[in-house]
């Protein structure tokens, strides 16, 4: 298990919500708890449906996904440190400890598709 980024809200989101609200987004349910979304003609894993919608990225596109999920259901990502992910001028950000760091261009990770992180 990787780290964990989640999609939060003011008011709890129901599985019906998220249902409805995702595939306009360009995401689906796959097995009832998946969430995925389509690059370059394959499909792949954004988030899954725990009672919340978690996340666990691999790569900068996977990030940029579960903000793109976010933003669809009117929702913050938050990590598990309470750190929160943002998009800002089409950069993605992330907040913490009263500072902002720039993790890259939005439609850059986009572009780049699933690729995963490397050590």
């Amino acid at each position: 298990m990787g780290y964990e980024l989640r999609v939060v809200r003011e008011s709890p989101l129901a599985f019906a919500e998220l249902a409805k609200a995702i595939a306009p987004a360009g995401f689906e349910l796959r097995a009832s708890d998946e969430i995925v979304t389509g690059h370059a003609g394959g499909t792949y894993q954004v988030g899954r449906w725990d009672g919340q919608v978690v996340g666990e990225p691999g790569s900068d596109w996977q990030v940029a996904q579960l903000l793109r999920l976010s933003a669809a259901l009117g929702a913050r990502l938050v990590g598990e440190d309470g750190e929160v992910y943002t998009l800002r001028d089409g950069v993605m950000e992330v907040e913490s400890g009263g500072g902002v760091t720039e993790l890259g261009k939005f439609e850059e990770a986009i572009d780049a598709g699933p690729a995963a992180w490397t050590p």
